[in-house]
């Protein structure tokens, strides 16, 4: 069992940056595959970006290729999103994932799940 505790997020600008963190509680990171998925008012679940449990491999939504970096530190069982060039409509509530296996674009399979931060970009 994993807790995943999310910090950052917050008001910010069009074009400024703003790194949202994920920790685990109670139990290591390092196993787990972790994702990161936005989810506006009104609108489904997206899938943001993915890190393989070792951290060699990366996975973006084609919207946030090239400003968003995703990585990790086992070591601190976090991962973090770092978020640049931020635009209006990358305004949602940011949840982290984990899962034990791959990497996944698709939200219904990660066991275990951050308590969302609101990111809200204004123009």
């Amino acid at each position: 069992q994993v807790q995943l505790h999310q910090s950052g997020g917050g008001l910010v600008q069009a074009g400024e940056s703003l790194r949202l963190s994920c920790a685990a509680s109670d139990g290591s990171l390092s196993g787990y595959a972790v994702g990161w998925f936005r989810q506006s008012t009104g609108e489904e679940r997206e899938f943001v970006a993915a890190i393989s449990w070792h951290g060699g491999n990366t996975y973006y939504q084609d919207s946030v290729e090239g400003r968003f970096t995703i990585s990790r530190d086992n070591g601190l069982n976090t991962v973090y999103l770092q978020m640049n060039g931020l635009k209006p409509e990358d305004t949602a509530v940011y949840y982290c994932a984990a899962r034990e296996t791959l990497t996944s674009k698709i939200a219904g399979v990660y066991e275990f799940w951050g308590q969302g931060t609101q990111v809200t970009v204004s123009s």
